[in-house]
Formats: structure tokens, sequence, C-alpha cells
């Protein structure tokens, strides 16, 4: 693995276990409450434009991390939903 990769590799996993902790007190307050819903809507849309950015340059770093955020996103989103 070259320098710039473990760069990214390290950059995605920095960014993506950003959000396990929204997910957890989302989970377990069963609350949405404090999570704007535009805000998510557009950053998950955003993540999945990523996605395919790094798809697209068969970047692996890009497409690992975007999948596992783009995860995360959608699992806040849907409670953010399904807890309004």
């Amino acid at each position: 693995m070259n320098p710039t990769e473990l760069i990214g590799y390290a950059a995605a996993v920095l960014t993506t276990i950003a959000f396990v902790p929204q997910v957890v007190h989302t989970w377990r307050m069963r609350s949405g409450r404090g999570i704007s819903l535009g805000m998510y809507a557009t950053f998950t849309s955003g993540v999945g434009l990523w996605l395919a950015y790094g798809i697209l340059l068969n970047a692996w770093p890009i497409i690992v991390a975007n999948v596992i955020t783009l995860t995360l996103a959608l699992s806040v989103l849907a409670l953010k939903i399904r807890y309004r």
C-alpha cells in the first residue's frame, strides 16, 4: 500500500466512524429530534455521489468509506423518519 492510499484509508476510517455515535444515540433514544431531516437527506445524497465517483475512479478508499458512511447515514435518516 502506497502512502497516498494509506492517507485515504486513514481519512476514510476517521470520517466514517464519526457517524457511529450518532446512529447509536438516535437508536438508544428512539428520537431524531436534534437531527435536521434536510441536512441528513442532502448529506446522504452527497455520500451517494461520492460513492459513484469512487466507483468511476476505481478508488477503493473512497468506495469503502462511502459504502459504510452511506449505510450509517441512511440508518440515521431512517431513524429520523421513523421516530418523528
